[in-house]
């Protein structure tokens, strides 16, 4: 008897074993290129997640299938149709910048194939797209919170530099000047500027004439540590807020003394977890990397990864991608590494934001703000 009963166990672990299987998840981030920076940490979220949630509630291993896309559109558009067609993956967390993300929508869409957004704060992302979601601000809400900022620190006037060749930037400048003006601001001038300038001598020259109380520049590190860099040789000495398109160690490694005192709105910072999951996490990535700070981006890359799980887990067959993305947009209080997520029928999620001051070459937190 005792020998039938061990046979019996035997064969249910085995057949146990048999029915579980590999799940393929993709992910499409700039792990080389201008923007490097940002895949890299997101990615390194992707990977800690994985690590600590690796199979399904059903016993199912899940697989990322990473593809670096240069932060470019056409490397995006060739990834994700290679992640659909090639390796048959069930949803698509990336692909970080909203210029990139909006291409990996647009064929993904068509496909119903989900995708995550960490960092695609632009509004326009999800309108009249199913499958797109993302656990991120969206551009009008950071653009709230930097105008609030300025009507407390009682800035009547600002300049706004934008990046002509990103919709974020564009977005972002869009949304802050429209909270600015009816907070009574006046914006002076939009200066226009396109990704990989490097000469802003005449930018920073025109700004200093203007005079304007504060400057908001909705760019990526590169170029607005470079403003940074060429207003302090040229004397150019007033407040300068971005959003969450600076926050990371290379922009202050790259501004240097230029950008002590910047501020930027980020999604999360490290030193002030907001739960018990976000600070195991905090935790086990200074376990893993050796560091203890960790960068927001590497929290919303987690949090893609781990909103997707729970999503699947919630569905009978965790590879139907239409069940996957309904159950995506039913996230409610979701306790993520970067704090409570909700994520509406357009995929939109509402959720918290931070200010962070650079102070002493350190990105330091001044304050949450709520939706």
């Amino acid at each position: 008897m005792k020998k039938l009963l061990s046979l019996a166990v035997a064969s249910s672990l085995v057949c146990g074993v048999a029915f579980a299987k590999e799940i393929k998840v993709g992910a499409i981030m700039p792990m080389s290129g201008p923007l490097a920076a940002y895949g890299q940490v997101t990615n390194l979220g992707l990977e800690l997640a994985n690590k600590m949630q690796p199979k399904l509630a059903n016993g199912d291993t899940i697989k990322i299938v990473l593809l670096d896309n240069k932060g470019d559109k056409v490397e995006t558009a060739n990834a994700t149709t290679r992640l659909i067609s090639s390796d048959g993956v069930v949803a698509i967390l990336g692909a970080l910048t909203s210029t990139n993300t909006a291409q990996a929508i647009a064929i993904a869409d068509k496909k119903k194939v989900p995708v995550i957004a960490s960092v695609a704060t632009n509004d326009k992302l999800t309108a009249r797209r199913d499958f797109a979601n993302r656990v991120c601000f969206t551009d009008s809400f950071q653009g709230e919170v930097v105008a609030n900022y300025a009507k407390e620190q009682d800035y009547k006037t600002a300049v706004t530099v934008v990046d002509q060749a990103q919709v974020y930037s564009l977005g972002l400048s869009k949304a802050f000047q429209k909270a600015f003006k009816d907070n009574g601001g006046k914006i002076l001038k939009k200066i226009m500027v396109t990704s990989g300038d490097k000469d802003f001598k005449a930018v920073v020259s025109q700004i200093k004439q203007l005079n304007p109380d504060f400057l908001f520049l909705p760019l990526y590190h590169p170029e607005a540590s470079m403003i940074a860099r060429q207003s302090k040789q040229l004397g150019l000495d007033k407040p300068m807020f971005s959003g969450d398109g600076v926050a990371n160690q290379t922009f202050i490694d790259l501004g240097g003394k230029a950008v002590e005192g910047y501020m930027f709105t980020d999604f999360f910072d490290s030193t002030n977890p907001p739960s018990k999951t976000s600070a195991d996490f905090v935790a086990f990535h200074e376990k893993e990397t050796g560091n203890k700070e960790m960068n927001s981006f590497t929290a919303l890359g987690a949090d893609t990864y781990n909103v997707l799980v729970a999503a699947m887990n919630r569905c009978d067959d965790p590879t139907n991608s239409v069940c996957v993305n309904n159950e995506i947009k039913k996230t409610k209080n979701f306790d993520g590494v970067s704090g409570l997520i909700t994520i509406d029928k357009s995929g939109n999620a509402s959720r918290s934001a931070v200010i962070k001051e650079i102070k002493d070459g350190k990105a330091g937190y001044k304050a949450t703000v709520n939706p």
